[in-house]
């Protein structure tokens, strides 16, 4: 900067000016320092930008592995982020919970800003602390004074899915799960354990159809089905590529859908749309700029706005509508 204040003719605070876009500078004065930084091809160097400001304009993104339904969260972040200013950085900790450390240690360095948490590894008690080091925003539900979350509550989401499958004629419904740890996972049990209940159904057993997140999961699934001698009448599936997979193979195997069985999907992704699958809109993309906002609602004190979010029903050719 000295270097390019001597060359314009200038002080190094009104190129720090210009640079910064702070404070006031004539237009001939900023003629002559702009022209200087392009002669002499200066880049500002971001870390020690980050060191004088305190600020990185990078944020995090952590999950244990990436989907499709995660695909659409990462853009509508990145994109919310870019507005702001800010540079996206996303993280693969491949379910080892000291990667998922690391990058919290990242926000310790002060080299992010903030971090969303889509899927967390360690104890949420291992990972509030550093709440004290920067926003710490969550895709699950967690019950925190210090971290945010964008959780919503997947037990109205099945239960109306659940409703739909009764309303078309259905009664013997088998609910395919994801991880059994999750709290998703125990409200949509629940969910069906009361669905069951409440018209007197009898409820197929939920560790026999656990796990299940991929679309050869849902092809296993369509075997299972015709191997049954009596056979259920339709699925509510963990995900839009398990009820894709469930789907496809039903057709290889020569079933006809409707009316061999029903299908329901989660999320509402392109795949549903392209293979005419029911589903539940689950708005993913509305849950990730409510994210970014969070976290820079904690950045700026400025006011945001938060988007209200439903879960919605998408009746296609799956289903009898």
């Amino acid at each position: 900067m000295q270097d390019i204040a001597k060359k314009a003719g200038v002080s190094s605070a009104t190129v720090s000016r210009v640079i910064n876009q702070s404070g006031y500078v004539s237009s001939v004065t900023r003629k002559k320092v702009e022209s200087a930084i392009q002669q002499m091809d200066y880049v500002p160097n971001s870390q020690a930008v980050s060191l004088k400001t305190g600020s990185s304009k990078t944020l995090g993104i952590v999950a244990p592995n990436f989907s499709d339904t995660m695909m659409i969260l990462v853009r509508s972040f990145t994109l919310a982020a870019q507005q702001e200013g800010y540079t996206v950085t996303f993280y693969i900790t491949d379910q080892d919970k000291q990667k998922e450390l690391d990058v919290l240690e990242m926000l310790r360095g002060k080299r992010l800003d903030g971090i969303f948490l889509l899927i967390r590894l360690n104890d949420w008690s291992v990972i509030e602390p550093y709440t004290k080091y920067g926003p710490i925003v969550t895709w699950q539900r967690v019950d925190s004074d210090h971290i945010a979350s964008v959780y919503m509550d997947q037990y109205h989401a099945y239960t109306l899915g659940l409703e739909h499958l009764y309303a078309s004629g259905c009664r013997s419904i088998v609910n395919l799960y994801s991880n059994i740890q999750g709290l998703n996972t125990k409200s949509r049990i629940k969910a069906y354990e009361d669905f069951c209940k409440r018209y007197r159904l009898s409820a197929h057993p939920a560790d026999l159809f656990m796990g299940l997140n991929t679309s050869t999961d849902g092809e296993r699934v369509a075997q299972w089905w015709l191997e049954q001698t009596v056979k259920p009448d339709a699925f509510m599936t963990s995900t839009d590529s398990v009820a894709a997979g469930l789907v496809t193979q039903a057709q290889r195997l020569g079933c006809h859908l409707p009316e061999d069985f029903s299908v329901i999907g989660f999320d509402n992704i392109e795949i549903s749309r392209l293979l005419d699958i029911s589903t539940i809109d689950y708005p993913v993309a509305k849950q990730a700029k409510n994210a970014f906002a969070l976290i820079y609602h904690q950045l700026t004190q400025r006011e945001v706005h938060v988007e209200p979010l439903a879960f919605q029903l998408i009746p296609r050719k799956t289903t009898n509508n």
